[in-house]
């Protein structure tokens, strides 16, 4: 557990910034699904005291991202495919209600900054990585879903999307797969930018729906491989 960054001293309550330690552990992979959390091992990364780290541990486990065992203690959460399809059934509908409510309420200067955003990714390297689709992501959501006037979407999908990140078919992205993403979230802009609600709700329909569709692609290629 020594890629757990310990704790700095800042303004920010420790049991936060243990809370988005750990949390930033588990979604890069340091931390890997069904491993056992050590609280002596996580107190001794972390640089914090037990009662610190257990008052941390409740957070993560309403956020899906560890399960806690009678007589084992926590480990990081598992995911099955089942479940991955259920989470993009729903983040479809939630994420089209967002860019569809965007369009209709969002001001001219989120509008230009969600083009920002997604413009901003264009001079990197793509690297097809799970980190440079999630760095994209991150900022085009944040705006997207503070402009849509509803803020438990924003708190819901969030959520959902790191238990996707804890499926371990994403380990592997396809190459392709962050130009796909930048081009997909292009279509959705112009859409809102025409304040076309209809049309920027389908659009990110197809969004997740392609999302969805290269992590099957992805597993059934494992599954072949494996033959």
């Amino acid at each position: 557990m020594n890629n757990i960054r310990p704790i700095e001293r800042e303004a920010m309550p420790l049991r936060r910034q243990v809370t988005a330690r750990l949390r930033e552990a588990i979604l890069n992979g340091h931390l890997k699904p069904g491993q056992k959390l050590v609280e002596r091992e996580l107190c001794a990364s972390l640089d914090v005291s037990r009662p610190l780290l257990r008052e941390a541990l409740p957070q993560l486990q309403a956020e899906g991202l560890i399960t806690w065992v009678a007589h084992r203690g926590p480990s990081v959460a598992l995911v099955d495919s089942d479940e991955v399809r259920e989470i993009f059934q729903v983040r479809m509908a939630l994420e089209s209600l967002a860019a569809r409510e965007f369009a209709r309420n969002a001001s001219d200067a989120q509008v230009a900054e969600l083009r920002r955003q997604v413009a901003s990714q264009k001079p990197v390297n793509r690297s097809g990585s799970l980190q440079d689709v999630l760095a994209l992501k991150v900022g085009f959501y944040s705006v997207l879903f503070e402009g849509c006037g509803n803020r438990m979407i924003g708190q819901i999908v969030n959520q959902l999307i790191n238990r996707i990140v804890l499926f371990e078919e994403l380990s592997l992205p396809a190459p392709e797969r962050l130009q796909e993403v930048i081009e997909e979230l292009e279509e959705i802009v112009s859409a809102i930018e025409a304040r076309d609600a209809k049309l920027a709700g389908k659009m990110c329909e197809n969004h997740v729906r392609n999302a969805d569709l290269q992590i099957r692609s992805r597993r059934y290629e494992a599954a072949a491989a494996s033959i």
